[in-house]
């Protein structure tokens, strides 16, 4: 018996395509059971995320036919026309099992080693496993796989750092708050990243935001997003001396805050540091005001180089990765397979 698996991911197709292939996790049981009832696959999986949907079966007989079997369930299972399956892919031993190891370790992701998709694929296999729907191939697939990322996680780099506008942010933050239980946020502006680094500053335990905009309408929708309560943009200032943590991200043409303006606001306050998270360009906050004590002020292009550094570092973490994948792989299928097989790649995709 061998692991085949059929799939789409975010490298193949965009979200309109992927998410007419996604399942709802209370229909998965059915949809494994048909497969199986049907004899499509001895065993399976199906991995459903807003990233990938793979299907994974444990079959008896020739590859490359299992995998026009799963490819063609797939596709009437979620009832899409075969003209967008252009993106799907198909990957028999060993191939398939790498492909495999490669997601749960994170190095299939969006962002090059996130952990959130081993809780994904665990998930997966413990409702098929609840369901009797998997047996010795897919057992060992799959907790190999699991364990293969926790030895990745403890023996490379590949998961350290943070490596998005947001999460650096955060990781500064909490730097220089050591806990961010005690400490108010402010939002001057609504745009996409700074919702982005509030909400992940609010998911590390950030007690308030507070969400100010020239177009109010925009600050109340933002604040009941988060949570939080909305200021008039032409007296955001009165709430300064309950703010710790300030995220500006406006369309100003020119600085909103320098020194002149901060110095007098800081008596407001005790001596407590004040973070300035600047990430519109042109720049909201004058560098100036980083000659005030107890201020520390980063802006768009300090982030981005952070975060650029991480992934630097998180790539340069790969041929390691690989390297331990290989050799778990080769180790998972030379009892039954000689290790020069070169496995089956099916013509209707590649290897995500």
């Amino acid at each position: 018996m061998s692991v085949v698996l059929v799939g789409i991911s975010h490298r193949t197709s965009p979200v309109e395509i992927r998410e007419r292939l996604a399942y709802a996790d209370a229909a998965i049981p059915d949809a494994l059971r048909c497969l199986r009832a049907a004899r499509l696959a001895d065993e399976a999986v199906i991995v459903s995320t807003c990233n990938r949907v793979e299907v994974y079966g444990g079959v008896n007989d020739d590859p490359g036919a299992a995998l026009d079997r799963l490819r063609q369930f797939l596709i009437e299972s979620r009832g899409i026309d075969p003209s967008l399956s252009a993106g799907l892919y198909g990957l028999s031993e060993p191939q398939s099992l790498e492909h495999l190891f490669r997601v749960v370790a994170g190095l299939e992701s969006m962002v090059l080693g996130e952990t959130e998709v081993l809780g994904q694929v665990k998930r997966a296999y413990d409702l098929a496993l609840r369901h009797h729907h998997t047996g010795r191939q897919l057992n060992r697939a799959f907790q190999r796989a699991f364990n293969v990322a926790k030895q990745i996680r403890t023996e490379t780099r590949i998961q350290r750092g943070n490596i998005s506008v947001a999460s650096v942010a955060v990781d500064l933050a909490e730097r220089i708050f050591s806990s961010l239980s005690e400490r108010s946020v402010l939002v001057i502006g609504a745009g996409d990243t700074s919702e982005k680094t509030a909400r992940a500053l609010l998911s590390r335990g950030a007690r308030e935001v507070m969400v100010t905009n020239r177009s109010h309408d925009r600050a109340l929708a933002l604040a009941s997003a988060l949570g939080g309560r909305a200021l008039p943009f032409t007296d955001w200032s009165a709430a300064f001396p309950d703010v710790d943590i300030i995220v500006s991200s406006t369309s100003a043409p020119h600085c909103i805050l320098d020194r002149a303006r901060l110095s007098p606001l800081l008596d407001r306050r005790d001596r407590s540091p004040l973070l300035l998270i600047d990430i519109a360009v042109p720049r909201d906050i004058d560098p100036d005001v980083l000659l005030l004590e107890d201020v520390y002020l980063y802006n768009i292009d300090d982030l981005q180089s952070i975060a650029a550094e991480a992934l630097r570092l998180r790539q340069e973490e790969l041929g390691r990765c690989e390297a331990i994948i290989r050799e778990k792989v080769q180790t998972l299928t030379s009892p039954s397979k000689p290790a020069q097989d070169t496995g089956h790649e099916l013509a209707f995709g590649s290897n995500a």
